[in-house]
Parts: structure tokens; C-alpha cells; sequence
């Protein structure tokens, strides 16, 4: 079906979708909406928000998937995108997106923005995110059907909502196309500012909102209908009570003019009065009060006190070894508390300036509120310390009792000066409304300082006169306070709800958020703009609702602005009327603004947004804690010309431009934006590319990844049918040597296969089980071959499938199902034979006897003419006589309790009537005990009895931890009455059926060795058929560490994992010479991560190869039987190559992830880097270690900046190019233009190598060590404190060139402490501090450099940089990290271990550590500026009591 094109002429008239409750005005605003862009000019809760709706319910059905296009709906404010998206899904059926800046959408790619649009019809947002969208092409104009602008008075300046029209809508209006979106503007006031008296003003500003949005101004008023809030369009309307206090009472008529030649409509009234009969206003009344000074004696004193206070503490930084930068942010700290301590005591009095300063020694003192930077630990202590002693020199001015007896005597405190008249005001004029029973009050306050004082006061004070509650919102970025949106939305549901009476809150509760239950506004500092006033006078929602406007008794100017506020609404409905002929005028001066675009996609920057992505750009560089990367601008305005220097991780560095002075910074960035997106550094959208990178990763990171994998069985042990008359086998010798003594001897087995296997097979098939006695030693060796009939083929499957169900089951129960209507089947079927032997020095054979004890029948006559020995008679059995000869060397079963016994002789002694011993003591005859026992009469009393042996236990042997004893029960013998037992096998022996128990183990590791050789095979098909890779090094690779086995991957997969780092992190480096350090990472863990080797791992198939369960032999499958042969499935394998699965079992996706790095080391550590290199290849990762070129264009003088020569004499190394040198020691924040390059790059490299010889040195010097040494030794010598001990014990430290002021005085206090520790240690954890991660950085670059130098030469890195890092770790020497020790211990000896309580008090991390162990209690709090050296620190504590206590041992070293 072809699709439907969605292109549909919008310029032809839309039908309207109203909704049923709509009122006529809303209904007339929709209509002209659907014709012309509007701008909808109405008070609070006259429903705007509904008629957007209808509007989109009207372009619904072009909006409807699989439409292309999308409406979109912005707000101001990240708290109503929630609010307008609910309206939006509660009156549609459309499909709605909400997004905001938390969300992470500044980091979003095309891909993810596509699928958004794919996915939603309406699209919520703020408005900063469309203009990003538009400006990086994530959004196109022509898709947007209707644009609906919330709370468009903003629409002015550089607002998000003025650049969206400006950058984008005239633009495309200016080059002549007509898809553009319709404009829907909402809003209550359309003029922002503070107004005028001046109608004309008042109509510029009108005007300028008109022209920017191409909109025209409509204020709709239809007769005789009512209006209704829009959040409750299904509630009582409601006609408003007559004493509303309007400033005009004139009305002019409502009429329609169509202007000539535009587009506009206009439908308006002019005057307040006319809406005052529908729509609920607030009575505003003005309340004066007489200003009152506090007394000027308590004010001196505060004064001189504070000040005081001020400057000692100003003092204080002249002490404190800091830079200039953070001298400055700290005194700029010091003095905006002063400055609130002081505007809180002349405004609202002593008491509220105590509460004040009482709230700032507590609260984060980096907040916007107190700006000026971040502080260190030592800055934060003295801005706290200064809020505490003037919190303590303003308490002194209470006398007794008054701190807590505040308004008691609430006048008699206005004298005292511990509150001010205003304040006074405000509590009398909320008493006064102390009688309403549902009372909404909201104080609208401009300072968040004031509203967190005036809620502590009213919190204390409201209560002694009835049940009111007080809570304040403030803008969550104001920093001063910890607001979450959650905990404002909670408050203003407990307001609407009555829970809470009182909000205290600055403007954010001005726009659009809804607080309809409100009967009371208090304006407490007045108004700053119309649309200010506006809006907070619409917040009071209900009828006969009060609006309070405090104004200082002689105070004119703010009374005659409050005025002219109070008459703005009519005026500017009627200057929107008086002007409605004059169109929209076209902007120019604003589409004049120069820019860039990319052909490709068109997204675009342009000199207004050029500054800001340059900053975004560089946010997105790599940072540490010293050095944030910006840019830095220098304009010389002589020259008139700008310098824009980026950091040194940018390809683009240093961009110089002339021209105006203005706009010089922006012309820079603009210039730079180019240059940026040419060196690829910004993409095609104008993002970073680390943008693009995270955005990939996150994608890769997000597949979904099935854990039902399947198990494969190889295909040597399958055979599929139809057969010959004879079949030809292999037969190979398992020969089984006992280390133990045993009076039971064991017996080899023949194991006979279709398939010849391979010499690499039967040398691995050499191995130690560990049997309950001692080790049994398994050989495997090639006997011959045998031509086998089927009758043959048949007898020993039934023999087989007998002896090891018997063995497995313990049972015969399901024995006679299973070898029911055995068969040799046409599919595919586990077809191999394990048989007894002869063992023979010449030439061992199959040994048919036991074998054919399968055919034994009760039916056979020559039981009865037994002549083989003198004691040969007839005895009686369960089914039948047979000859005694017959029993002796047979295994049974007793029916009468399910047991199954091997016949190893006869008690000649005994009989039914002999005497059985019993537990108490006494003594009944054997006859007696079975009747009593079981029920059952002996007849033939005088048998002899037989000597029974239970069967033994098959156990899984491979299993390193086992540890279990046969219990001696088992191993006596039992009598029992011939007639009691039914023959199973006979002639069979106790040996026989003794070595038949190690089989099924041995099976599974010959099992297990031929999956690694068709996986080795695999590979070999594609690069590897000159590689001998040992079978058992590949098993090593597959086996997990669940197997339990004597080996597992873990060593490999370290190995493996440190050299793909290296190969991965070496070939980037080479090829992206532009990219910095993150772009590398980001492009290594494309290649190296979990996710990504998983998935590689599953394109080959490795899924199924993976061995990651312990053996149970109850599992086995058991050759030849039906259960074999019913549920194997092929699975093609590579060039005709199959494979059989035998089931599913689940795998975790890491599981693969590191069988793809065990496999890379097993062909690393038998073949070498080249043979890695193509097992890497297979697996789809391309590494070229020749063909790489990598080239330097760096020319500096390296002895200007560093010692060259005491470096090279260090390093035992002379560089050929010495700038690699400066660049491997120059730290980011080292901004001088001569070196063009920081040591990250080198860093990213030196890490890697590092890593990579560091491991394949323990993996080399330790070849004996067990599988998890060789990780613990890697974690204990690759990591950051290691590598910075090593800095500072070589002074280092001294040589690196930095400038920054705290990771000088982080470095000092570090060699500091590192002193005071035995510089014989390399355990960095072993410091009770946290080193610089710069002073480990540097011993990485430094070996980047010698191996870019050495032209790649990992020898000449290890043989420089290892002198540095001895003493190495040993296994000898080896301590477990603290946490991790006591994790462990915890585990092994069953502690519980609480989890940790972190923390933080200001910049310091506190982290407690509690253990209980055998109901003690063991627990200790680390307090030190970073949570990772706390948790070290107390769990370091934690151990040695524990240690102390004798609940654990010393773990100094640990080797498995």
C-alpha cells in the first residue's frame, strides 16, 4: 500500500474542533486563530490555554501519525510543561512529548530528536530547546503545523522566544515561503516592562510584539456569555460581585474589522470594566504604612559590628595561601551576606536579620544567591564562620526571652526594633482575614532571603492565633535555598488542598503556574513591570478575592506606578484597538545579523548564538578539578581587533578578527564556529562531536540483548542416519590410573567414535580428577578402529544406556521406558560408545563380557547345567532360579525398598534363620526382621545370603572446591535373601562399575575440549590456519569462572583485556590526530565495551560455545538413548562447518564481553601480538600496528619550558623530538599559545600501554599463578595512586607546568603526606589523602611519549618507565585495597555488612562503615574531603578492629 502524502494546502479553510463546553468567546478566538496568526490578550483564568486546544484539535487530523509533522507548544518555565502537557492529553487524543533541560536534551542527536517526532504529535518544551533544535537542524519549520507561545510577552531582546522568530520564522518568511507554522501567543499583559504614562508607549510596545511575532493583538469579548477558568472548563461559572474596584468604567462597542490586504483580524473590547462582569478580578486595595526606622542606636551598633566582622574576616584570607581569583570570589561572598544581613535588618528588622543570617551559616554557600565561583573547603569554613559570629552579634540585641517570644508584643518589638512597620502591616492585614474558613493567601516578595525569613516568622507567629501553615517557594536557581520542582509541586497541591494556607514566594508563582484555590494576594514588594502586576494579581482565582498592595505612606512614585498599572489592561486593549488597521510590519534590522550555515543539513549559528556554542563547545572539552576549559577573549579596542584563544585540547587554538567593537567577541566565535566545523570538531548539526560520540555510545549501550543463548554439542559425538550393515568407529583408550589406595581397582574404558580426533585433543585429554580416595590420573590414547554391525551398535547402546541410568538414578524405575523400542534413528543422535577393557601391554581391547550381561535372561537353560565350580546350584531370585554363579559378580535391585546392589560374594555362614544383631542390643533372626520390617515371609530360610555393595555416587570430579567423603554406611556390606533381589546386569564387576563412575566427568571435559576445536576451527576457516593455538588454551578462554573448574578465563580476559585497550587506544590515537582525549575514549569504548564485544560475539556465534555451568552429572546426557536424539538442532558454522544445539540456558551479556578478552589473550599469550591482532580482526575490530602513519607539526624550544636533560637522565631516554617532552608534562590549565597541546592525548596512550606491559609482564613472570592473581595484580599496580606515589617519589611533581593555584597547594600537602609514609611502599591507598589525579596523569603521557618517540616501541616504554614504579607488586607482596578486603571477608565468614551512610557537610564527604560481627557491632566514620578516601578510611578501621578482635586474619597477601 502506498503511503498517503500528509502535504495538504493549509492555506484552504480548517474545520474548527471545538469543545462542547467552550464558551462563544473562545469560540470566536479559535476562528480567527484558524485564519490568521493571534496573540490572545487575556486575564488569568479567562481560559487562553483551552482555545489552544481547540486549535489543536482543529490541526489534529495533519498532526496524526504517520504525518510528518508536529505542533509544538512552549512555556516559559520548566514547571508548566507538565502542566500544559496534562491540559493537552486530558482534551485530545493526540500523542504528547514533554522535554525540559534536565532531561539531557542539550545532548541529544538528530537520530534521537527524529525519533521523537516519529513518536509524538505534540511536542512541550521550553523554548531554549526548539531554538537549539532549530539552530542545529534537529527541527525544521516546515514540519511544525502550529507553534503555540505561552506567556508571549517575552517575546522581546534576546529571549529564546524573540531569537526563534527573528533567527528562523522571518527568515523564512523574508525568502518567500509559506509552510511556516501558525502563531498561537497567550498572554495576560502583552507589555513587560515597567510602563508609562504615555498611551503611545504603551502601543510601541504593543506594536514590537505584534512585528516580532507577526501576530496581531486579540482581546476577544462576546455578549451575554461567561467565562470559565481554563483548568476547570467543566466547573460552575460564576457572575462576580459588584464592589470589583475597576479604573474605568467605560465601554466601547465590539465590532470586527477586516484591514485591507493583510491577514489580520482584530475582535476586541477596550475596557476592564466590560470583562469585570465575567471574569473573577481581585479587589485591589492599597495599604500604607507609616516606614519606621529601627532604633538608630541598635542600627549603629549592628553596623559598626558587622562591618567589623566584615573586614576580620576579609582579614583572614591573607592567611590562607590563595589565589587572587579565590581571594576575590571569597571576599564577593563575604560581602553580599553583609549586604543581606544589612538590607534584612533596615527592611524587616533585627529578629528576621538574626533568622537570616542563622539560615546562610547553614546553607551552600556556592549558590547563585552568594556568586562568585566555587570555594575550597578553607573559602566555605570563613563565609560560614562570618554568618555564625553575626548571627551571634545580632542575638546579642535580644533581652531575655525574646528570640523565642517573638510577637507576643508584636508593637511593643516594632519599638524594640526586632521588627519593622512593614512587617507589621503585613501581620495585621493577614489577621484580619483570620475569620475566613478557607483562606489561600499568597505574599509575593522579590527576594528569595525575604520569603525564607518572612515563612519563619509566620510559622512562629500564625499559629498562637488559629491553624494556619506557612511554606515559601523561590526559584530553584536562586542556589539560596534546596528546592526541587517536586517539593514546589507538593507544596502547591497541599495549597490547593488547604493543608497549607500561606505561601511565601517570589516571581516564580507569577506565570502560569496554577494556584487557582488562591482567594488573597499580598503584594509585599511592589511590582517591578505591568505584565508583574498583572499576573500577580491574577493568581487570586476565586470570588470576592482581594488583591493587597503595600506601599510606604509617602512613597509617590511607586503608588502613581501602581496606579498606572492598575489602568494598563484597559489601555492597552484600547491602544491594541485603535491600531487593529495597521499591519504587521516586516523586521529588518534583526535579519541583518551575519552567519553561518551548513549546506548539508542547514543548521546554522549565526553571530548572536556564535558565543554561546563556543562556550557549549568548549564545556564539552576534557576537564579535571583544576582546570574548567573556556574560552578566553582579548580585544585590543586601539587596534580593534579580538584574540579568542580555546583550550589546548581544541584542533583550533588561537582566532584573530577586526571590526566593529561591539560585536568583535561575537565575530570571533563566530569565526571560530567555522573554522571548528571544518576541522570536524563540530559536526554537520554545529554540536561537538562528543555530542554525537555519547550519543552513539548510549544507542549501543541501549541494544537489546536476549540472555536465552543455546548450548552447543560438538559435532565428533553426532552422527546422523540412515546407517550401513557395519559402521566404522574409532576406538581411543581412557586410561585410568589410581594415586590411592582402594582395595576396589579401577578399569580403563574404551571410548568408541565415528570421528578421528585430533592430536591436540588426546594431549589435553592428560588430567588429575580429584576422586574422594585421592587423584585419579586420566589418559586418552589411540587404539584402533572396529567395524561394528548394528546388531553390535544396538547391544552396547543397551548396555550403556543400562549401566549409567542405573548410576545417574539410583533407580530402575524409568529403565525399562528408556530402552523400549531402542532404535537406530535416521536423525541426528549423540552416537559413541563407552565400553569396558582389557588392558594389555601389547594391545588393549573391548572387553564384550559386561557388555553382554545386558542380554542376561531369567529364561536361559544354561543357568541350571552350570558346571563351573563344586558350590554351583540352583537359586531361587525375585523373577525366577538361576544358577548361584550367575549372582556372584551382578548387579541388582531389591524391589521391596528400590536400592541397587552390586553382588561382590556369599555369606556361606548365614541364612534366614541366623541372627540379625539389631541397634538396641537384641538380636532376631534375619526372617523375622524382613517380616517384621517390610512384610514380607522368606520361603527358602535356608539360602545362603549374599553379599551386597551399594553402587557408588557419581560425582562431578572437575570441581576444585570439592571436598566430599563417601560415607563408610555406603561402603559396607549388606546380606540379602536371594529371593529378594532381580538381576539387572550379570556378569558384571565391582570395578567395572566402580571406574564407570569417572566417566561421565571425563565425557564432559572431552566434550568440552572438542567445542574449543570447532570454535578454533572457526577461526582457522577465516586468518588463522598458520596459528597452533592450543585446544586447552582455547577451552581456558571459553570456561567461566561458574564451571568451578582448576582453570578459568579470568587471566586471559585480563590479558586480553589490557592489550585490545592498548591496540584500540594506539590505533585511534594514530588516525583522529585531531581528536581530544574524551573524543578518544569515547571512540575506544565504541570498540571496547561490554556492549560492543558482546554484540561481536554474538555475530560469530561465540554465544554457544561458552561454558558457564558447573558440571552436574545428573544433566549428563547419556549417549544413545532417545532422550539424545529428540531435541539436537544443526547450526551452520562457517565454509560448511555445523555445530549441534543441545538446549538453552541463560548468559549474561559481560559473559561474552569477556570470553571476546580471554579469547584475545589465549591467542596473545600462544601466538603474539600478530595472532591477536587477527583473532581481532575475525571478531571485527581492524587494527594496524604498521600501516598507521601518525605525523607531528610541533616546533617549540623544549628547554625553555623543561629540564630536558635531568628528564632524559631520569627516564633513561633521549627523545629525538623533545616537544613531546613539554607536551607530556603541560597540564590544561597552562595556557600559554607556544605549546599548542596539553598531555591528555598522551595520557590516553601512556595509559594504555601501561596497562598493557604492566599485565603481560605478571602474566609472563607469574605463569603458575591462579586465575583471579593476575586481576589483583593488575588492580594493585595499573591504577592512579600507584602511578602518583611513583611522581612524587622521583620529583616529578616539581616539573609539571600548570597554573592553577589549588592543584599546587593539592600537590604540596600531597608530597607532604606521602613523606611521612616509607617511600619503600607502592600501595597509593595506603595515604590517608587523595592524590592529584594530574601527578598519576604524567607518569602515563611521559610513556606516550617514549612510545610515539621510539617509534612505538613498548620494550623501550617498560625498560624507562619501570624504574619509576619499583619496587613492582609481587604476589609476595600483594594487599588487598581495603574495601575490598573487607568485602571478602564479610562474604567468607558471614559478617553483615551494613550498607555505607555517606554524608557530605559542605565540601568534606563523611562515610560510616559498620560491620556486625557474632552480634558485635564494629563500625567507624572517615571524614575527609573526598567519599572514595572515606569509605577506604573507615573500612581500613573497621578491618583492623575486626583484626584485633580475632574475628579475622591477616590477608597481606593474597595468593590463591
Amino acid at each position: 500500500m502506498e503511503p498517503v502524502s500528509m502535504d495538504i494546502d493549509t492555506t484552504q479553510q480548517l474545520p474548527a474542533d471545538p469543545l462542547p463546553f467552550a464558551r462563544s468567546y473562545q469560540l470566536e478566538a479559535l476562528e480567527k486563530a484558524l485564519k490568521h496568526n493571534t496573540i490572545v490578550f487575556l486575564e488569568t483564568g479567562s481560559g487562553k490555554t483551552l482555545i489552544a486546544i481547540m486549535l489543536l484539535r482543529s490541526y489534529a487530523y495533519l498532526l496524526r501519525k504517520p504525518s510528518r509533522f508536529i505542533a509544538v507548544f512552549l512555556v516559559p518555565q520548566v514547571v508548566l510543561v507538565r502542566q500544559q502537557a496534562g491540559a493537552v492529553e486530558m482534551h485530545t487524543d493526540l500523542k504528547v512529548g514533554m522535554y525540559w533541560g534536565e532531561m539531557g536534551v542539550d545532548f541529544w542527536n538528530a537520530a534521537t530528536w527524529k525519533k521523537e517526532i516519529e513518536k509524538h504529535e505534540v511536542l512541550v518544551m521550553t523554548p531554549q530547546i526548539l531554538l537549539n533544535g532549530l539552530r542545529h537542524s534537529f527541527f525544521k519549520l516546515d514540519l511544525i503545523k502550529v507553534m503555540i507561545v505561552d506567556e508571549c510577552h517575552h517575546t522581546r531582546g534576546k529571549h529564546p522566544y524573540a531569537s526563534i522568530m527573528t533567527e528562523f520564522f522571518h527568515c523564512e518568511l523574508k525568502s518567500g515561503h509559506h509552510d511556516l507554522p501558525r502563531i498561537f501567543g497567550m498572554t495576560a499583559s502583552p507589555i513587560k516592562s515597567k510602563g508609562a504614562n504615555s498611551e503611545l508607549y504603551y502601543w510601541q510596545q504593543i506594536r514590537e510584539l505584534e512585528d516580532i511575532m507577526n501576530s496581531k493583538l486579540l482581546s476577544p469579548f462576546a455578549f451575554g456569555s461567561l467565562l470559565q477558568d481554563e483548568d476547570d472548563p467543566h466547573g460552575t461559572f460564576q457572575m462576580h460581585s459588584t464592589n470589583i474596584h475597576v479604573i474605568s468604567h467605560s465601554c466601547s462597542k465590539v465590532f470586527e474589522n477586516c484591514i485591507p490586504g493583510t491577514r489580520h483580524m482584530i475582535y476586541t473590547c477596550v475596557s476592564e470594566s466590560a470583562l469585570a462582569e465575567f471574569i473573577p478580578f481581585s479587589t485591589p486595595k492599597f495599604l500604607f504604612y507609616e516606614h519606621m526606622k529601627i532604633p538608630d542606636g541598635i542600627f549603629a551598633s549592628l553596623l559598626k559590628e558587622l562591618g567589623n566582622l566584615r573586614t576580620k574576616h576579609e582579614h583572614m584570607l591573607e592567611q590562607l595561601d590563595l589565589n587572587e581569583s579565590a581571594a576575590v570570589s571569597i571576599c564577593n561572598k563575604i560581602s553580599k551576606v553583609h549586604s543581606a544581613l544589612m538590607f534584612c535588618l533596615e527592611e524587616l528588622g533585627v529578629w528576621l536579620a538574626f533568622q537570616a543570617a542563622q539560615f546562610l551559616s547553614h546553607c551552600d554557600t556556592d549558590g547563585d544567591f552568594i556568586s562568585g565561583g566555587k570555594l575550597d573547603v578553607s573559602g566555605e569554613t570563613i563565609v560560614k564562620n562570618f554568618c555564625q559570629d553575626a548571627s551571634l552579634a545580632i542575638s546579642n540585641c535580644f533581652s531575655d526571652g525574646q528570640e523565642c517570644s517573638i510577637g507576643d508584643n508584636i508593637k511593643a518589638h516594632l519599638g524594640a526594633g526586632l521588627l519593622t512597620s512593614k512587617i507589621l502591616c503585613l501581620v495585621e492585614s493577614l489577621l484580619q482575614y483570620r475569620d475566613l474558613k478557607e483562606i489561600r493567601c499568597i505574599v509575593f516578595v522579590e527576594r528569595v532571603i525575604t520569603a525564607i525569613v518572612l515563612e519563619s516568622l509566620l510559622s512562629k507567629l500564625l499559629p498562637k492565633h488559629g491553624s494556619w501553615k506557612t511554606k515559601y517557594i523561590a526559584g530553584n536557581n536562586s542556589g539560596l535555598q534546596s528546592q526541587t520542582r517536586k517539593i514546589q509541586n507538593e507544596i502547591v497541591e497541599e495549597f490547593r488542598k488547604g493543608m497549607v494556607n500561606i505561601i511565601v514566594a517570589t516571581s516564580i508563582l507569577e506565570e502560569g503556574l496554577d494556584v487557582q484555590s488562591c482567594n488573597l494576594v499580598i503584594r509585599f514588594d511592589p511590582s517591578a513591570t505591568v505584565s508583574s502586576f498583572i499576573q500577580s494579581r491574577g493568581r487570586a482565582r476565586m470570588q470576592n478575592s482581594d488583591y493587597l498592595l503595600m506601599v510606604k505612606r509617602g512613597d509617590f512614585s511607586t503608588h502613581a506606578r501602581l496606579e498606572n498599572y492598575l489602568a494598563s489592561g484597559d489601555i492597552m486593549r484600547r491602544e491594541s484597538l485603535r491600531h487593529a488597521s495597521i499591519p504587521c510590519s516586516p523586521l529588518l534590522d534583526e535579519l541583518d545579523d551575519e552567519f553561518y550555515r551548513v549546506e548539508g543539513t542547514g543548521a546554522v549559528v549565526s553571530l548572536s548564538s556564535s558565543v554561546s556554542l563556543i562556550y557549549f563547545y568548549c564545556s564539552r572539552l576534557p576537564s579535571d578539578g583544576y582546570f574548567k576549559p573556556a574560552p578566553r577573549c582579548i580585544i585590543d579596542k586601539e587596534t580593534m581587533t579580538c584574540t579568542l584563544h580555546l583550550p589546548k585540547s581544541s584542533p583550533v587554538q588561537t582566532i584573530c578578527v577586526q571590526g566593529n567593537i561591539k560585536t568583535l567577541k561575537q565575530k570571533a566565535c563566530l569565526e571560530a564556529c567555522k573554522k571548528l566545523h571544518v576541522s570536524g570538531a563540530l559536526t554537520d548539526n554545529l554540536v561537538p562531536d562528543i555530542v554525537m560520540e555519547e550519543a552513539v555510545a548510549e544507542d549501543v549501550g541501549n541494544e537489546r540483548y536476549d540472555d536465552e543463548q543455546p548450548i552447543y554439542l560438538p559435532p565428533e559425538l553426532v552422527s546422523r542416519g540412515p546407517r550401513n550393515l557395519k559402521t566404522k568407529y574409532y576406538c581411543y583408550l581412557i586410561e585410568l590410573n589410581q594415586n590411592f589406595a582402594y582395595d576396589i581397582p579401577v578399569h580403563d574404558v574404551v571410548l568408541v567414535v565415528r570421528t578421528e580426533l585430533e592430536s591436540d585433543v588426546i594431549r589435553s585429554m592428560g588430567f588429575d580428577l580429584e576422586a574422594e580416595r585421592g587423584l585419579l590420573t586420566v589418559n586418552l590414547r589411540y587404539i584402533g578402529d572396529i567395524d561394528l554391525e548394528r546388531v553390535l551398535v544396538l547391544l552396547c547402546r543397551r548396555f550403556q544406556i543400562t549401566l549409567f541410568k542405573v548410576l545417574l538414578d539410583h533407580s530402575v524405575n524409568k529403565l525399562k521406558e528408556v530402552l523400549e523400542g531402542l532404535d537406530l534413528g535416521s536423525g541426528a543422535e549423540i552416537d559413541y560408545f563407552l565400553l569396558p577393557a582389557f588392558r594389555s601391554c601389547s594391545q588393549p581391547s573391548i572387553n564384550w563380557a559386561p557388555i553382554s550381561s545386558v542380554l542376561f535372561s531369567y529364561k536361559n537353560e544354561e543357568h541350571f547345567n552350570c558346571s563351573r565350580n563344586g558350590n554351583a546350584h540352583v537359586v531361587q531370585t525375585k523373577c525366577g532360579p538361576v544358577c548361584a554363579c550367575v549372582l556372584q559378580n551382578s548387579l541388582v535391585c531389591t524391589p521391596h525398598n528400590g536400592n541397587i546392589y552390586c553382588i561382590t560374594g556369599v555369606f556361606e555362614d548365614l541364612n534366614g534363620n541366623s541372627l540379625l544383631k539389631m541397634g538396641d542390643g537384641g538380636a532376631i533372626t534375619y526372617k523375622e526382621y524382613f517380616a517384621k520390617r517390610h512384610g514380607i515371609q522368606l520361603l527358602f530360610n535356608r539360602e545362603p545370603l549374599l553379599k551386597g555393595k551399594h553402587i557408588f555416587p557419581v560425582h562431578n570430579l572437575l570441581n576444585r572446591c570439592r571436598k566430599q567423603k563417601e560415607k563408610a554406611s555406603k561402603n559396607t556390606h549388606v546380606e540379602l535373601p536371594p529371593e529378594l533381589c532381580e538381576i539387572i546386569l550379570s556378569p558384571i564387576s565391582i570395578s567395572t562399575l566402580y571406574s564407570y563412575t569417572f566417566i561421565p566427568s571425563i565425557m564432559h571435559r572431552l566434550e568440552s575440549l572438542l567445542i574449543a576445536v570447532n570454535l578454533k576451527k572457526m577461526h582457522s576457516d577465516h586468518y588463522l590456519q598458520h596459528v597452533n593455538i592450543p585446544s586447552m588454551k582455547v577451552l581456558e578462554a571459553i570456561t567461566t569462572n561458574k564451571c568451578q573448574e582448576n582453570f578459568n578465563l579470568e587471566s586471559l580476559e585480563t590479558l586480553g583485556d589490557s592489550f585490545l585497550k592498548y591496540a584500540a587506544s594506539q590505533q585511534l590515537f594514530k588516525i583522529y590526530q585531531n581528536h581530544h582525549e574524551g573524543l578518544l575514549s569515547f571512540k575506544k569504548d565504541k570498540i571496547i565495551s561490554n556492549a560492543a564485544l558482546c554484540r561481536r560475539g554474538c555475530n560469530h556465534k561465540l554465544q554457544g560455545f561458552i561454558r558457564n555451568e558447573s558440571f552436574d552429572p545428573k544433566l549428563w546426557i547419556i549417549p544413545g538413548g532417545k532422550l539424545g536424539s529428540d531435541f539436537l538442532s544443526e547450526e551452520p558454522l562457517s565454509k560448511g562447518r555445523k555445530i549441534y544445539i543441545r538446549g538453552r540456558r541463560k548468559v549474561k551479556s559481560k559473559t561474552i564481553a569477556d570470553v571476546v578478552e580471554a579469547l584475545i589473550g589465549a591467542y596473545l599469550s600462544t601466538g603474539g601480538e600478530v595472532t591477536a591482532l587477527l583473532f581481532m580482526d575475525w571478531i571485527g575490530i581492524k587494527v594496524d600496528f604498521m600501516n598507521t602513519p601518525y605525523e607531528r607539526h610541533i616546533q617549540l624550544q623544549a628547554e625553555k619550558f623543561v629540564n630536558v636533560r635531568y628528564l632524559e637522565s631520569l627516564l633513561n631516554y633521549s627523545f629525538n623530538d623533545p616537544s613531546l617532552l613539554v607536551e607530556a608534562l603541560t597540564h590544561g590549565s597552562y595556557m600559554l599559545p607556544e605549546i599548542p597541546r596539553c598531555y591528555q592525548r598522551l595520557e590516553f596512550l601512556g595509559d594504555a600501554v601501561l596497562d598493557y606491559l604492566i599485565t603481560l609482564h605478571m602474566y609472563k613472570e607469574y605463569p603458575g599463578m591462579s586465575p583471579g592473581l593476575l586481576t589483583d595484580l593488575r588492580s594493585a599496580s595499573v591504577n592512579n595512586d600507584c602511578y602518583a606515589l611513583s611522581a612524587v617519589k622521583v620529583g616529578l611533581d616539581r616539573h609539571i607546568l600548570h597554573a592553577s593555584h589549588d592543584l599546587h597547594k593539592h600537590i604540596v600537602a600531597t608530597v607532604k603526606k606521602i613523606q611521612e609514609f616509607s617511600l619503600e611502599s607502592t600501595f597509593g591507598w595506603e595515604s590517608e589523602t587523595a592524590f592529584p589525579k594530574v601527578l598519576g596523569d604524567v607518569i602515563e603521557s611521559l610513556a606516550g611519549a617514549i612510545l610515539v618517540d621510539s617509534g612505538y616501541n613498548k620494550e623501550v616504554v617498560f625498560e624507562s618507565i619501570r624504574p619509576l614504579l619499583e619496587p613492582l607488586i609481587t604476589p609476595e607482596t600483594l594487599r588487598l585495597q581495603p574495601v575490598r578486603e573487607l568485602n571478602e571477608l564479610c562474604q567468607r565468614q558471614h559478617f553483615d555488612y551494613k550498607k555505607p551512610i555517606v554524608s557530605r557537610n559542605g565540601r568534606n564527604a563523611s562515610v560510616t562503615i559498620e560491620v556486625e560481627a557474632n552480634g558485635l557491632i564494629f563500625k567507624h566514620t572517615a571524614t575527609v574531603a573526598d567519599k572514595t578516601t572515606a569509605k577506604k578510611l573507615a573500612s581500613k578501621e573497621v578491618l583492623k578492629a575486626l583484626k584485633e578482635s580475632n574475628f579475622a586474619t591477616s590477608t597481606a597477601s593474597k595468593v590463591e
